[in-house]
């Protein structure tokens, strides 16, 4: 009966490790016809949703809030209503603000370095007390892999099928502004589909 008891306070301990991983954010999209802002072209809708608030931030990225430090996440929601394969390998999309300025699309790999994070000490000393090794290291609020995982990263889509993903942007978020999106090209022929000028409506 020992080992059992000995068992028993290990099951106990490691129970809220596992408790942890159950709360992992999971994320999903809407039927694209759901959104307000969205536009059909050729068979083809895109609709956008921009996730400027905190709550909103939540449900794609966890604690992580992109838009406190500067990075709008922009939704992206493609449906492929035609018959044939679309290529969005080369898919070009851009911001449009209040002021008509055009912002390009920053990638996902590169979102965190927009943070200035910590200074690192100089060779000769930076006048701190406390050794480098010994000091508080400051975690980059921008840094965790949600910001990558969410990212749109589909290259072809089939008929009749959906691919959504984030894209993020340096920019100041207001109603009216417009996401502009070409280079959306069929598989077979290589011919780009008429482009697509979005405004949010929301």
């Amino acid at each position: 009966m020992k080992p059992l008891r000995l068992l028993i306070p290990a099951v106990i301990l490691f129970a809220p490790v596992f408790a942890d991983k159950k709360e992992e954010v999971k994320f999903s999209t809407e039927p694209v016809q759901s959104y307000p802002s969205k536009q059909t072209n050729e068979n083809v809708t895109i609709a956008v949703k921009a996730y400027d608030t905190e709550d909103l931030a939540h449900t794609a990225f966890g604690k992580l809030h992109p838009y406190q430090y500067g990075i709008l996440p922009v939704l992206v929601i493609v449906q492929n209503d035609t018959n044939e394969t679309l290529a969005l390998d080369r898919i070009n999309i851009r911001y449009s603000d209040f002021n008509g300025q055009q912002i390009d699309a920053t990638p996902a790999a590169d979102v965190p370095f927009t943070v200035e994070g910590p200074r690192r000490p100089s060779a000769g000393g930076d006048g701190n007390p406390i050794p480098p090794e010994l000091r508080k290291k400051h975690k980059n609020p921008l840094g965790g892999p949600e910001i990558q995982t969410r990212a749109f990263a589909a290259k072809m889509l089939p008929a009749h099928d959906s691919a959504s993903g984030f894209f993020y942007f340096q920019a100041h978020y207001r109603p009216g502004d417009s996401i502009y999106i070409n280079r959306i090209r069929r598989a077979g022929s290589g011919t780009e589909l008429f482009y697509f000028d979005i405004p949010f409506k929301e």
